[in-house]
């Protein structure tokens, strides 16, 4: 499958900046205290400050959306081509191994994503090897904790300075 390229128009419009939306599923407003051997300490809030600070120093609006609930997320996807979002960055949690509806919306809309994933899931059980979004995405990374999102933040904010 061809990666498609965002083409917002209002990518090189400062007065109109270009807009990231970042996904978080289920069990992730748990971070810090979830299983840290796996997580990390950081909490959902630190990341989404993080991602935030880093987009606004480069003059990009990110907004982050988190969900235990498939539809809502769902919903969040679909809303998100409306609103002309460029990129997604999308740590679909459990759903990464059981939901074809969320793989689904994430192809309707055709919008470009990273796929992140705080543990190693290769490492871990078998059931998490799996991944229905993988095949979509422009790239994911796996095993680096909350530096995951920085890395695909800082990947994204060179695609939309390059476009």
């Amino acid at each position: 499958m061809k990666k498609k390229k965002a083409t917002s128009s209002s990518e090189k419009n400062p007065a109109n900046p270009p807009k990231l939306l970042v996904l978080h599923g289920p069990n992730l407003n748990l971070l810090g205290t979830r299983e840290p051997d796996y997580y990390g300490l950081a909490t959902l809030a630190e990341i989404n400050l993080a991602l935030a600070r880093s987009a606004a120093s480069a003059g990009v609006e990110l907004e982050s959306f988190q969900s235990n609930h498939e539809g809502a997320l769902i919903e969040r996807v679909h809303a998100a081509r409306e609103q002309g979002v460029s990129y997604i960055i999308i740590n679909p949690a459990a759903f990464t191994h059981t939901s074809i509806a969320l793989y689904d919306a994430m192809a309707a809309t055709g919008i470009p994503f990273i796929e992140v994933h705080l543990s190693n899931v290769h490492a871990r059980e078998s059931f998490r090897h799996h991944s229905y979004f993988s095949r979509l995405a422009i790239g994911v990374i796996t095993g680096l904790g909350s530096k995951g999102y920085l890395l695909a933040l800082e990947y994204l904010l060179s695609q939309i300075s390059s476009d």
